[in-house]
């Protein structure tokens, strides 16, 4: 295909970051083809990505915010999460491994993970009006697997690459949101057994319910609301750490107890 912007468009990009998914085969940014990529027309490529998921039996179980530090936001020059889809393909059970050989270079982050009691619509959703919907917290653990070589990429591109979206796990341990204070709730990623980062959910926007009070808002100026029964898993915590065959990944957390991962 010729780099000319005009040959490009959103079907055209949501087909190309389809395929390298499919057939893990990393790329070049895709607004080194189409400089013109704006992150509006983005997330219409991530919408049509989805289309064609769904279009192929997927279904859609929840979101994930992206970009949730307000120090990597200042660096996108954004001032509020990314949103991205999660569809019940992503979903890791607990204890199973991440399927490397489906991925390019996945690579984990803990999170804390919400699962909305009602649907949660904006704009005008503060921190406080976001946790009233929250029916349960858990742990987790997403992989994400950016299809642009080293994960390189400018902003639109990580935005119609459904935010390197890959897998995710939840851990078994529920509590209400009431019982918690998220801010201070902490955890400690070991690889192979040594600490490699810890944080606290105070990493994620200052506390995970302003993350989504402010994506809720964000999804929508799209005309979109979050779900009842819905995941979501509200942003990492800590930088992500690469996966190695035979060093298995623990997020300990204070009070959600912990979530464990490894490479097949």
């Amino acid at each position: 295909m010729s780099a000319h912007s005009t040959e490009w468009s959103v079907e055209t990009a949501a087909e190309v970051l389809l395929r390298a998914e499919r057939t893990r085969t990393d790329r070049h940014p895709v607004t080194e083809d189409w400089p013109d990529l704006d992150v509006a027309t983005a997330y219409r490529v991530q919408d049509a990505l989805l289309a064609r998921r769904v279009a192929a039996g997927e279904k859609v179980v929840g979101v994930k915010l992206g970009l949730t530090s307000e120090a990597k936001q200042q660096r996108m020059g954004i001032d509020s999460p990314l949103t991205a889809w999660l569809t019940d393909a992503m979903v890791l059970e607990a204890g199973a491994p991440i399927p490397t050989g489906e991925l390019i270079h996945p690579r984990v982050e803990p999170e804390i993970v919400f699962v909305l009691g009602e649907r949660l619509e904006g704009p005008g959703i503060t921190a406080a009006g976001a946790l009233a919907a929250v029916e349960s917290v858990y742990a987790g653990i997403e992989v994400i697997d950016s299809r642009f070589t080293d994960f390189r990429f400018a902003l639109p591109d990580v935005v119609a690459d459904n935010a390197s979206s890959a897998r995710f796990v939840i851990g078994g341990i529920e509590r209400s949101p009431e019982d918690l204070d998220l801010a201070l709730e902490e955890c400690v990623l070991y690889v192979g057994g040594t600490a490699v980062d810890s944080a606290t959910g105070a990493a994620v926007q200052g506390h995970p319910a302003q993350a989504l009070a402010l994506a809720a808002n964000a999804l929508a100026e799209r005309g979109l609301a979050l779900e009842a029964g819905w995941i979501v898993l509200t942003g990492g915590m800590t930088d992500a750490v690469f996966v190695e065959p035979g060093k298995p990944i623990v997020a300990e957390f204070t009070n959600l107890g912990s979530v464990t991962v490894a490479g097949s």
